[in-house]
């Protein structure tokens, strides 16, 4: 973040990183939710400085990093580069300008078929940095082939976009992983299945930003409509890299209990994913960041001995997972937090240098 971004804005930024929604986070500071609200647009100047102290303290982070001084860890910075020639590949209007693209610049339709293919394996796999560095070019091949040909080159450019999408949101990048998603989800209007495949991404980058509705019954309803779905579909088929079956379908339902606030309720639902055959055949990314959640269900559950378990099943399943996404390492700096810690937990956190403050 820049520092001419409002301290409002940083607030925003942060109570989403620390997945706390805006009424959770009056509550920790004492104050009501249209404050919180009037703070993160701007309306409510934030001129205390023992205010921003309460706030950085609930944030868990440093009050430079709300004042615009922060510096960005190491991680951040090697990858920096990578991610904003994602964001350039994405801000390429030259179909809507009709700009011509040269021959010499458009790839094979098979050369993009085979990247985006090579692109998803990457993905899961949880090779996040290399997928990184490949994806500004596949995204930019893609357009440039959708330029040309319209209709054979629409399916990879919605794919390319998912990716990105997808790796986006895993690095904290919400706001360039939604305009990805958007770009997706539009491309596909009109071809349900296109739409439908779009929609995964579209959903986590909702979740990742905060804007889960907290609907109860909607999300019971349609879970349930998708586990029916996921009986004639069965396990082990990854259609269209979703890998929906209904292992994916219980593994979603401990997100949705997490996201409602029932940790025991999503732990339970964890519990039953690992122990279906399907769950061996789910990709490795898939695994590790449906762990992750679990690992946070069982800290919400007041038990970070389980927390610290599962989190540490999670790294040795796509070490990526843990190293490279900003919410896992959050969890691991909470689950630190603990007096229960294993030592194992602690030697994580030191070597991939996460303080636990």
């Amino acid at each position: 973040m820049g520092d001419e971004l409002p301290i409002g804005r940083r607030v925003a930024y942060w109570r989403g990183r620390r997945r706390m929604s805006q009424q959770v986070f009056a509550d920790r500071l004492g104050k009501s939710k249209s404050w919180v609200d009037k703070v993160e647009r701007g309306a409510r100047s934030l001129d205390k400085v023992s205010t921003i102290a309460e706030i950085a303290a609930v944030l868990r982070v440093d009050q430079s990093v709300l004042l615009g001084h922060d510096v960005r860890p190491v991680a951040d910075s090697e990858r920096a580069g990578s991610v904003e020639r994602i964001r350039a590949a994405l801000a390429a209007y030259d179909i809507a300008v009709g700009r011509r693209v040269p021959d010499r610049d458009v790839p094979a339709a098979a050369q993009v078929a085979r990247g985006v293919a090579y692109a998803w394996t990457t993905y899961q796999h949880a090779r996040y940095p290399q997928l990184t560095d490949l994806l500004p070019e596949l995204i930019s091949g893609a357009q440039r082939g959708h330029a040309r040909e319209l209709a054979s080159g629409r399916v990879p450019l919605v794919e390319a976009y998912r990716i990105g999408a997808a790796l986006l949101t895993k690095l904290g990048e919400t706001e360039l992983a939604w305009l990805a998603a958007d770009r997706a989800m539009t491309l596909a209007t009109g071809d349900a299945v296109l739409v439908a495949s779009a929609a995964v991404q579209l959903g986590e980058v909702l979740r990742a930003t905060g804007r889960a509705r907290g609907d109860e019954r909607a999300a019971a309803d349609l879970l349930d409509e998708a586990a029916d779905l996921a009986d004639r579909v069965g396990d082990g088929h990854d259609h269209h890299r979703t890998a929906f079956g209904p292992t994916a379908v219980t593994a979603a339902r401990t997100v949705a209990a997490l996201e409602l606030g029932d940790a025991g309720e999503a732990v339970a639902w964890h519990q039953r994913a690992v122990r279906r055959d399907g769950w061996r055949w789910l990709p490795v990314e898939h695994r590790a960041a449906h762990l992750i959640d679990a690992a946070r269900a069982h800290l919400h559950a007041h038990d970070p001995t389980s927390a610290a378990r599962t989190l540490l099943q999670a790294q040795s399943t796509a070490p990526a997972e843990v190293r490279h996404r900003p919410a896992a390492r959050d969890l691991l700096a909470e689950v630190l937090r603990s007096r229960h810690a294993p030592t194992t937990i602690v030697q994580l956190a030191a070597a991939l240098k996460v303080p636990a403050t």
